[in-house]
């Protein structure tokens, strides 16, 4: 080798001078560090992968909320037992007018005394002076100007005064219940687009039901108030459930005998909490 070569040659170079390169030995030495790169740089990215898979495989599952909206029958109120209404009275017992004797009146004819029948003499005038003159005769009492009480026409019953119902108060059995807006679908509509969903696994709530019952009040023009939560199931949704129902639109009035009243309505949302 020139000697101006040697200070700029490679130590392999200097090694194999004048032996035969092509044996293998010269290349394994001379890829050498480039193999080592390599091989560190696959063993670091296997570790990485298999680091990465396993906080995965550890790493807590997320938690799903879903929402339940249900109407709540009024069970727990306690209603105002209606008493039967009492039984007519009997109609009055019919007088009969009491019976005035009559003589029946006879125009004078001019017969023979034997052709002349009893029923048809022609009483003297101091025995008329006590009974009415009429077209029969009549057994009774003697006139003493007894007037027949009149007869009154009608069916003898006689109707209890019915109670008007007061229209203030509040309602919780009505004929019509109140409503939102387009029904219930458009109900659950409205909780799902503005309920937090997620605020229970946000507080750290375990998988599980969590139901809150809240009652309200429906105004006769439809707004809400007095907005109360009966129950609170923790992790936030006792508060939620009243905040949302509280900002709501009016709904459609009660409707008792075709008026509005005012109702109180009940109401369960239901934050379901799952793992996927």
């Amino acid at each position: 080798m020139d000697v101006n070569k040697i200070l700029s040659a490679d130590i392999l170079d200097l090694i194999f001078e004048g032996r035969n390169k092509e044996y293998g030995a010269y290349d394994l030495r001379k890829t050498y560090n480039k193999r080592i790169t390599y091989a560190m740089i696959g063993t670091l990215i296997i570790c990485a992968v298999m680091l990465v898979g396993s906080l995965i495989a550890n790493a807590p599952k997320k938690e799903k909320t879903e929402l339940i909206v249900q109407d709540v029958s009024l069970e727990n109120v306690k209603q105002e037992e209606k008493r039967p209404e009492p039984p007519p009275p009997p109609p009055p017992p019919k007088q009969e007018p009491p019976k005035v004797e009559i003589t029946k009146f006879t125009p004078p004819k001019i017969v023979k005394d034997e052709e002349v029948k009893e029923q048809d003499e022609i009483k003297e005038v101091e025995k008329l002076e006590d009974t009415k003159i009429g077209t029969i005769n009549q057994e009774g009492t003697k006139d003493e100007g007894i007037v027949a009480p009149p007869v009154e026409s009608g069916t003898g019953v006689v109707e209890a005064p019915k109670q008007e119902e007061d229209y203030d108060k509040v309602f919780t059995v009505v004929q019509i219940p109140a409503e939102f807006p387009g029904g219930l679908s458009s109900w659950a509509k409205y909780l799902e687009r503005n309920l937090n969903r997620d605020l229970p696994v946000e507080n750290g709530a375990p998988p599980g039901k969590y139901t809150v019952i809240v009652s309200f009040i429906v105004s006769k023009d439809g707004s809400i108030s007095d907005v109360v939560a009966e129950n609170d199931p923790g992790y936030g949704t006792k508060a939620e459930a009243v905040r949302v129902i509280t900002k709501g639109p009016k709904w459609k009035p009660a409707v008792q005998n075709g008026r509005n009243v005012i109702y109180r309505h009940k109401q369960s949302i239901t934050f379901m909490v799952s793992e996927e």
